[in-house]
């Protein structure tokens, strides 16, 4: 075939194509072009999943009636003026393509005025092309209403999903730039229906509860901005380079996916894999395999320091120093998970609700979570001047265990101990790994860790690991004090092991870690997991009697650990269950 020149009808739809994947893409580019004009109130409405109207409106600073008609053709843009401007993007937008790419693929309306005009304008385009131009009352602000989206790409319009789908995606961007803009008050109307309004306090709480719920929000900890650290007395009154601040969800509290994690940067919504795997380090321990925390967090950081410029969604960054940004990052997470994080309380016991009534329970736990977001507001607007409204984490357990009493042992499994606030559950095997790990990672950091040779060699056959694995695994091997030579074949032969290792299942643990340390070397975790499979091995095991010193030890133990509430698997070390929570189970509450 030749080569030739497309149209600019087809080029114009192309281009689009990269900027406008799904309804979400058009109100996204919306009510960034919203936040961008200085709007405090946004409001988006939404019908049949945004494929048949999607309307933003704003009381932002408006379009000149002279410059409507250039704010839709394509690289026309306010936000930057030349190739300089690229290295510090302060603004959501920039490329001047959104509103060329919008209106090319569907019939659109935009009703504008500034604050010095007396009357606004309306243009309204179909396929991009200007259909019809007039003067038109109207408030301060902006209206721009989408409608029939890809009535003219047939091949994009069949590649949309249900209605159901695509309005999730929408009700998702929306309460993500709700977050990142708490003083701004968002809207949200699907087919004719309120369906979300934030109130616009400025505080990002308000938003958290109102996007997630009263009893999710509950279960968040604070990660104080790093420049309150700067306004104590005695130091430096110097902004950070790096600024992360929101809400974290307690250990207890995890999800199955990553669509939890939310981050942004300078105000911008981003989807960033190194940030995603500093929050995962920061948990590292505290969750089970295959779960994720919630996580809302900013960043602010010098606009020179990030790259947006990446991708025409802009929802893809680079930073500068991304080793500094990962540090700041995980740094910030891991604090508050020292300082704050609480001991997990038994809900209930689970025999006790049926299907039906759990059910009826969640219901009502909305309603009244709702409910007593409102009488909350109502509160605060009635709290006298001068009188400082309670901190959501006031109450907070410390981040210690309290002083605990051994009671004695269930099913040779679970310790039971009383403390002042009721009874604590602990699991002898978690709580033991927990111990050993942190022992472990002590002595590895002062390379001391202590073996025992044995009395007579051990053979331990690895007939489904390669050779070449295993030899590279010698070496880790010996770090953690075992004596480890080949003796021929996929055979090998054991002369000395690590101390804390004496009771368990040696050459098991030695297939395990040289396991771990195959798979993991691809992500960087093989080490990590290796350690942890030999705490395992090595700790004692459910269905075990301990008397009831050994019982004592083990708590002291594991009180003097950093994180005592977790393994390094991330499962509990304890259940509590409350004095108020007995008193109700025997009719005293």
């Amino acid at each position: 075939m030749p080569i030739r020149v497309l149209s600019e009808e087809v080029a114009s739809k192309i281009a689009a194509g990269e900027v406008v994947e799904r309804p979400a893409s058009v109100a996204k580019e919306l009510v960034e072009n919203s936040i961008d004009a200085g709007a405090t109130e946004i409001k988006v409405e939404v019908r049949q999943g945004g494929r048949r109207l999607m309307r933003v409106i704003d009381d932002g600073a408006g379009i000149p009636a002279n410059e409507v008609e250039l704010a839709f053709a394509r690289h026309a843009t306010s936000k930057i003026a030349s190739l300089d401007d690229l290295s510090s993007i302060a603004t959501l937008g920039f490329r001047g393509e959104a509103l060329a790419s919008i209106a090319a693929v569907s019939q659109l309306t935009i009703v504008t005025r500034t604050t010095e005009e007396e009357v606004g304008t309306q243009l309204r385009l179909e396929g991009g092309k200007v259909a019809q131009r007039q003067k038109k009352g109207s408030p301060q602000g902006t209206v721009v209403t989408v409608e029939n989206l890809f009535y003219n790409v047939p091949a994009r319009l069949k590649f949309l999903r249900s209605e159901t789908t695509e309005r999730k995606h929408i009700d998702g961007l929306i309460h993500r730039y709700a977050m990142a803009y708490p003083d701004l008050r968002f809207s949200l109307i699907n087919d004719g229906r309120l369906t979300f309004q934030s109130l616009g306090t400025g505080q990002l709480y308000d938003v958290v509860i109102k996007v997630y719920g009263l009893e999710l929000a509950q279960q968040m900890l604070e990660v104080q901005s790093s420049k309150l650290d700067n306004l104590k007395p005695g130091t430096q009154n110097l902004e950070p380079i790096i600024d992360v601040y929101g809400y974290i969800s307690i250990p207890s509290l995890h999800r199955a996916n990553r669509n939890y994690l939310t981050f942004f940067v300078n105000g911008r919504w981003v989807q960033d894999r190194m940030l995603s795997y500093a929050v995962s380090e920061a948990y590292h321990t505290l969750l089970p395999t295959g779960r994720y925390p919630v996580v809302v967090l900013c960043l602010t950081l010098d606009p020179s320091q990030v790259d947006i410029n990446v991708h025409p969604t802009k929802s893809e960054i680079r930073f500068l120093d991304s080793n500094a940004v990962f540090t700041a990052v995980q740094k910030a997470v891991r604090r508050t998970l020292m300082d704050q994080t609480t001991i997990p309380r038994m809900a209930g016991l689970p025999s006790q609700w049926s299907a039906q009534e759990m059910e009826r329970r969640r219901r009502l736990v909305e309603v009244g979570s709702e409910r007593r977001a409102q009488v909350e507001l109502a509160l605060e607007m009635q709290r006298p001047v001068g009188v400082e409204a309670p901190s959501a984490f006031e109450f907070a357990e410390p981040a210690r265990l309290p002083p605990l009493r051994v009671l004695g042992q269930v099913v040779q499994t679970y310790i039971i101990a009383e403390g002042p606030e009721g009874l604590y559950l602990i699991d002898q095997h978690t709580a033991h790994e927990r111990v050993l790990y942190e022992r472990l990672m002590a002595e590895r950091a002062r390379m001391a860790i202590t073996s025992q040779a044995l009395l007579q060699p051990l053979t331990v056959e690895l007939p489904l690991q390669p050779q070449v694995t295993v030899e590279e695994s010698l070496e880790f091997l010996s770090q953690l004090g075992f004596d480890i030579e080949p003796f021929g074949g996929d055979t090998y032969l054991v002369r000395a092991a690590p101390t804390m290792l004496a009771q368990g299942d040696i050459a098991q643990a030695i297939a395990e870690i040289v396991d771990e340390l195959t798979t993991g070397r691809a992500i960087g975790t093989g080490e990590e997991r290796a350690l942890i499979s030999l705490v395992c091995h090595s700790a004692v095991r459910a269905g075990q009697t301990l008397s009831i010193e050994e019982m004592r030890d083990l708590i002291r133990q594991l009180e003097q650990t950093t994180m005592p509430r977790t393994c390094p698997h991330g499962r509990p070390t304890m259940i509590h269950l409350s004095v108020a929570q007995l008193a109700r189970e025997f009719g005293r509450g």
